[in-house]
């Protein structure tokens, strides 16, 4: 009897210790990691950076571009200008993206789009200003005082245009652009060799309105039917006489 009370005794508190220390192990759970899409995140942003850092003009442009295109937000491009006595001059140009929050795809494909566009009329080299033209839209006025309109790709996007279309728009291919935006614009340049832009007057975008939808008509009413005249009422029938009584009857 001892003994099986003592056996009794061990089962009760090994089952006692399991459910206090089941609390312990739920508190000490591992959360979910997170820094896996953290770490894509910051790859595909740097890789991106990397890849336009030329076109910007430098990797703090090239950033500024990414994350803003890629959040919506207000971006900010500084023209580093180095004067005679060695000093710099540095002048900045902000403006907000016509379109909203786009993927790292779509950043990839609008800064492509970008580069052609300038590459396109002799601007390899763009300074802030000009990138900001032909993103958003606006017009460069040459030092001869003639002038080039851009429509500026995010404009369009916001319009509606797919890239296929913005791209076509400026006679080009948008596998080709993709794979060498500079070159392709460069190839469409025909001789379009512009060393000075004078000045640059951006488009003033608040927010580019998208096509409305048609207004719905309202259906015509249909003319109601006429009413069926009431058909005359039948003559009263004649009542039919008394038959005769038979002969006889």
């Amino acid at each position: 009897m001892k003994s099986q009370h003592f056996k009794s005794t061990l089962i009760c508190i090994a089952v006692l210790g399991a459910l206090s220390a089941a609390p312990v192990m739920a508190q000490t759970a591992t959360p979910p990691d997170t820094s896996v899409s953290t770490s894509t995140t910051n790859h595909e942003s740097t890789r991106l950076s990397t890849e336009f850092a030329d076109f910007a003009g430098s990797d703090t442009n090239s950033q500024a571009l990414v994350t803003g295109l890629r959040d919506g937000t207000e971006i900010t491009l500084d023209d580093v200008v180095e004067n005679a006595d060695g000093t710099t001059t540095t002048t900045s140009t902000t403006f907000t993206p016509a379109t909203g929050k786009m993927g790292y795809g779509n950043v990839k494909i609008a800064l492509s789009l970008a580069e052609a566009t300038l590459a396109k009329d002799g601007i390899t080299d763009p300074t802030a200003a000009e990138m900001a033209a032909a993103l958003n839209g606006g017009t460069l006025v040459l030092a001869d005082g003639t002038s080039i309109d851009l429509n500026g790709v995010l404009a369009q996007r916001a319009a509606g245009a797919g890239w296929g279309q913005i791209a076509k728009a400026d006679g080009f291919k948008l596998g080709d652009v993709m794979r060498s935006p500079k070159a392709v614009g460069s190839a469409a340049a025909n001789g379009n060799t512009h060393a000075h832009v004078e000045k640059v007057e951006l488009a003033k975008v608040h927010g580019v309105d998208r096509p409305s939808k048609p207004e719905h008509v309202a259906k015509v009413d249909r003319p109601e039917r006429p009413s069926r005249p009431d058909r005359p009422e039948r003559p009263d029938r004649p009542d039919r006489p008394d038959h005769a009584g038979r002969p006889g009857g």
